[in-house]
């Protein structure tokens, strides 16, 4: 049973069940994402002509990613299973930044294989999945 917020019992599930499983494999994507995309980098840098500064550039936004995606599925997950709005907004809100930096590997970084096209687009439709179904979590947490 969920207890509202005003002290009043509830017999009615807010928290998503899809947004759950969604953010539960987003977790487990991104970690294989993240070993693939290192195991990238270094196979870049070995096999072409990869400039160290633009090599160490991809590898700052990969752990900033890592650390940004650990914050975000936090917040998702504790704001999904509280029926709170504040840290899911919060999740939703790093949501966006982790689009913007799959879109970032998906096309700016200096060397974009086909592996990373594929890797990162799968990781931004997560992405794209999850802001949906955050807001609309949101929308029926504060109903």
């Amino acid at each position: 049973m969920a207890a509202s917020r005003r002290g009043r019992a509830s017999s009615t599930v807010l928290s998503s069940l899809p947004l759950q499983m969604l953010l539960y494999l987003s977790g487990t994507y991104y970690a294989l994402y993240f070993l693939a995309t290192l195991l990238l980098a270094v196979y870049k840098s070995q096999v072409f002509t990869y400039p160290h500064s633009y090599l160490v550039l991809d590898l700052t936004l990969l752990f900033l990613m890592g650390m940004l995606e650990a914050i975000r599925l936090y917040f998702g997950t504790k704001g999904n299973l509280m029926e709170a709005e504040v840290p899911l907004a919060a999740s939703l809100v790093l949501t966006v930044g982790g689009a913007l930096l799959s879109i970032y590997f998906l096309l700016w970084q200096t060397l974009v294989l086909w592996a990373d096209s594929a890797l990162s687009a799968v990781l931004l439709a997560l992405h794209g999945l999850e802001a949906v179904l955050q807001a609309v979590a949101i929308a029926a947490f504060d109903s």
